[in-house]
């Protein structure tokens, strides 16, 4: 199962670009099949040099474009308009690409840069969430006690958790070494969430760009460049205003000075500091207003061989230099193998790889938010494109869901209804589905044929041949013979019709499937951060216990279908031993069969349905006398109603009052996938109904 891992900053200059290098260098210890990713990257014009750093290290051969969702500029726009989303959407869509290739991937959170700590901070919870990660927060040490650090920590880690994020391991980045001790203590009782916490010193040099990095982001011209004074670090920047006696004495170690190219006294005077033994080495020069020294400067200076500091020129004028300068940071990149092995070095002195490695085995996330639920049904219904018979042709959201799923490859449609009126409609739209077949039950030449079996299956209740010609002429009939007849693979209806005329036509011809008891159903509800699989909501009134295992266990195998790993609560208003009475002992045998009947799957029951899907509530009324409450309670996935009233008037509240989508009812048990629409239905639902019917219809 892939592993990926999300290491977020909580704020800007945590260092989460040295933990993320950390990350890869111990997975790639692991597995030749490894990824790197980042949602945003700043500019899509430019290689970011993180990427370029993993791809070259770790030999990734994933072309570039495959390692980033976008770039800011993309992100800003989308974000702008509101439209959070779509840029989620397409983020997902990349990485997921990626992640077919890859056994682990390491993917690198957004900058804190032009944008607030609030919005990139529920921007990468959002992301990391729907890309199915563990998160590593990197939480800043620099220049804070024990006590600031600790807050810092408790504060981001708690934020996480209130989005449901899944923690890998927490670290503390940039430490004073003397504070490693105290610090960890502190930070390892503040947030003692059975997860690690781990702590990296501060090492100064780190933080300190190179003569090379300011080259490169000030796009200098470089006058003399040697390859290792390239690689000098920059302490510190020194404007030289003063005459060069005043001057000198503000030179420091590693000063990167600033002047007019004009400057020849500076210019020779602190080329002269690297020999001397009585003054501070510089840096480097940048020479500024895009003068270069004069001629016999330039001789004297060529005289010298190896000149022994890179000298740099600029265009800019000497206080716009200054403030660019101010402005380059760091950062890691590739052929920097200095700066790569301390990174390296603080990182394995301050992490347990063994522990982290055997964390990371056994430690899967198990999440499906709404985005990833959408993304694999269209990814699986794509994988076996089949066919699909939409019986209310006429209506403008079918159709515009009709485009949706044409365009995007999703299924092979078929539209009933009078062609005429169908065409019509879809010319005011200005819909692009022309290759669509359209088929009028009430003159098309199946119409006799399919009459003629529906009178075979129903004469024994008193249907004439001429009621089943008349009642072929109905769309909902036909589209359930297309699919009784393999003229189609299912069905999907209800956006115009009741349940009851959608349904009706399956349960009379298409039947139960071998081993299912009865006919159930379930709604797929898309929570901000999870999906949950609720039934039965929409067909048994009042099932017994039988009823209610088997629904339990068709929905149970229809969330594993989908991606969601089935955890079930059989739902009563008593939780354990508790409550007494008819209807929580239905609820207690229908636990029992489901256990004896399958006991591969995770059920608990009788369970409250607050203390099935919030562990703090789980912790208070779960008392370990039911086998299988720990795994679930708290947990669930499948959330089984004990009847109609109840299942139906809960997924309506939640739907609501949460602002839930709500897919559904899908159903189950039936021989061929045949499923309803609410009338409220949007283009959305009818897309991602269909898509599941296509499924379903990849298992018959």
């Amino acid at each position: 199962m892939t592993q990926n891992i999300y290491v977020a900053g909580a704020e800007a200059s945590s260092g989460k670009s040295v933990v993320a290098l950390g990350l890869m260098e111990l997975l790639s210890t692991q597995t030749n099949r490894l990824g790197f990713f980042r949602p945003v990257v700043p500019s899509e014009e430019t290689i970011d040099p993180l990427i370029e750093l993993m791809q070259t290290r770790y030999s990734l051969s994933h072309a570039y474009e495959s390692m980033y969702g976008c770039g800011y500029a993309t992100a800003r726009k989308l974000l702008a308009q509101d439209h959070e989303a779509e840029l989620l959407k397409l983020i997902l869509g990349k990485f997921k690409a990626l992640q077919q290739h890859c056994d682990h991937i390491v993917c690198l959170g957004t900058d804190f840069s032009g944008v607030g700590t609030a919005l990139e901070f529920d921007f990468n919870a959002d992301v990391a969430n729907n890309l199915g990660c563990h998160v590593v927060p990197v939480v800043l040490g620099y220049r804070r006690n024990p006590a600031q650090v600790t807050e810092a920590a408790r504060a981001f880690v708690h934020l996480l958790e209130e989005r449901r994020c899944e923690i890998l391991a927490t670290v503390v980045n940039r430490v004073e070494p003397n504070a490693l001790v105290e610090v960890k203590q502190a930070v390892g009782q503040a947030i003692d969430h059975g997860y690690p916490v781990y702590l990296l010193a501060e090492n100064p040099s780190l933080g300190k760009p190179t003569m090379a990095d300011i080259a490169n982001a000030l796009d200098a011209e470089c006058l003399y460049c040697e390859p290792e004074t390239l690689e000098r670090e920059v302490h510190n920047y020194k404007v030289a205003a003063m005459l060069l006696p005043d001057f000198l004495e503000h030179v420091e170690t590693n000063s990167l000075i600033i002047t007019p190219g004009d400057r020849s006294d500076i210019i020779l005077g602190s080329l002269m500091s690297f020999p001397s033994r009585t003054f501070p080495q510089v840096a480097g020069l940048l020479l500024t207003g895009d003068q270069k020294p004069a001629p016999a400067v330039t001789r004297l200076i060529d005289g010298l061989g190896k000149v022994p500091v890179a000298v740099l020129s600029l265009a800019a004028d000497t206080f716009s230099s200054a403030m660019q300068v101010n402005a380059v940071s760091a950062g890691l990149r590739a052929g920097k193998e200095r700066k790569i092995a301390l990174a390296l070095g603080l990182f394995e002195s301050g992490i347990d790889a063994d522990g982290l490695l055997q964390r990371i085995s056994t430690t899967h996330s198990t999440r499906v938010t709404p985005l990833m639920f959408e993304y694999e049904l269209i990814r699986k219904a794509r994988a076996q494109r089949r066919h699909i018979v939409l019986p209310e042709g006429a209506e403008p959201r079918i159709q515009l869901a009709t485009e949706v799923l044409v365009l995007r490859d999703v299924a092979r449609i078929t539209l009933l209804g009078n062609e005429d009126e169908i065409r019509a409609r879809i010319a005011e739209l200005d819909l692009h589905i022309d290759g669509v077949e359209i088929i009028d039950p009430l003159t098309s030449g199946l119409r006799s044929e399919f009459a003629q079996t529906y009178y075979e299956l129903r004469r024994h209740k008193g249907i004439s041949k001429e009621m089943a010609y008349d009642a072929m002429g109905d769309v909902s009939y036909f589209g359930t013979m297309m699919v009784y007849h393999d003229l189609a693979d299912g069905m999907v209806s209800g956006a115009v019709h009741t349940t009851q005329h959608t349904i009706r036509p399956a349960f009379e011809t298409i039947k139960t499937r071998p081993g299912a008891k009865i006919v159930s159903s379930v709604f797929f509800m898309c929570m901000p951060d999870r999906v949950l699989v609720f039934g039965d909501c929409a067909i048994n009134p009042n099932p017994d216990a039988e009823q209610l295992a088997d629904i339990a266990i068709n929905a149970a195998d229809t969330a594993q279908r989908f991606g969601v790993e089935p955890r079930i609560a059989m739902l009563s208003y008593s939780t354990g031993e508790s409550g007494k009475g008819e209807a929580v002992d239905k609820v207690r045998r229908a636990t029992a069969l489901v256990r004896s009947l399958r006991p591969d799957l995770k059920v608990t029951g009788p369970i409250q349905y607050d203390a099935a899907v919030d562990a703090s509530v789980a912790r208070t009324k779960i008392k370990n006398s039911d086998p299988d409450a720990e795994t679930v309670a708290g947990r669930a996935t499948v959330c089984i109603f004990p009847d109609l009233n109840t299942g139906n008037n809960t997924y309506k509240a939640v739907q609501r009052s949460a602002n839930t989508l709500a897919i559904g009812p899908v159903l189950q048990g039936l021989n061929k996938p045949v499923n309803d629409l609410s009338r409220g239905c949007t283009v959305p639902d009818i897309v991602n109904t269909v898509a599941i019917t296509a499924i379903q219809a990849q298992r018959d």
